[in-house]
């Protein structure tokens, strides 16, 4: 259960930083290839999903 929400939250982590690099509010690291490109914006949108999936599953089995 440790390893499914510590991957879960990874995944939100990390999708949040794609989705605001993509849309060209996180300016960091200055010389990435996402910055400003909408696609990661919808790519980071799609991880945090897959994330909170992830989180929101290992709540429920923990909870029974």
């Amino acid at each position: 259960m440790l390893m499914l929400r510590a991957t879960g939250l990874f995944l939100v982590v990390l999708g949040i930083i794609w989705a605001l690099q993509g849309l060209g509010l996180l300016g960091w690291p200055a010389g990435s290839f996402m910055l400003g490109e909408r696609e990661w914006a919808l790519y980071g949108g799609l991880l945090v999903a897959v994330g909170a999936v992830i989180l929101w599953g290992v709540s429920r089995r923990t909870r029974r």
